[in-house]
């Protein structure tokens, strides 16, 4: 819940201050290995079992995969979900047009 909330705190700071750059501490490459770890767990970041696999597959760490997810959040490439979690929505994480 905690992690959330930062997210959310995050993502609205980044939303208020116009920003498209990736957040502090990380770098386009980072962004892109992100979102191809995300796309290899099926878009949707949720919890532990989502958070780990992306870290390990990105080379990044837990702050930096918290920031990416409110980056996204805040540049309106990843939406909320009901169940609390997020899921990306670009590159390979794109919803279909049906």
């Amino acid at each position: 819940m905690r992690v959330r909330i930062a997210i959310v705190g995050l993502a609205g700071m980044m939303a208020l201050a116009g920003c498209d750059i990736p957040p502090q501490g990380t770098n386009p490459q980072d962004v892109a290995r992100f979102q191809t770890a995300v796309a290899s767990i099926g878009c949707d970041m949720v919890g532990e079992s989502d958070y780990l696999p992306v870290e390990l597959q990105a080379g990044l760490t837990r702050q930096q995969v918290t920031d990416l997810v409110g980056y996204h959040l805040a540049t309106g490439k990843a939406v909320d979900l009901a169940d609390g979690g997020v899921r990306l929505t670009v590159g390979a994480c794109v919803p279909d047009a049906a």
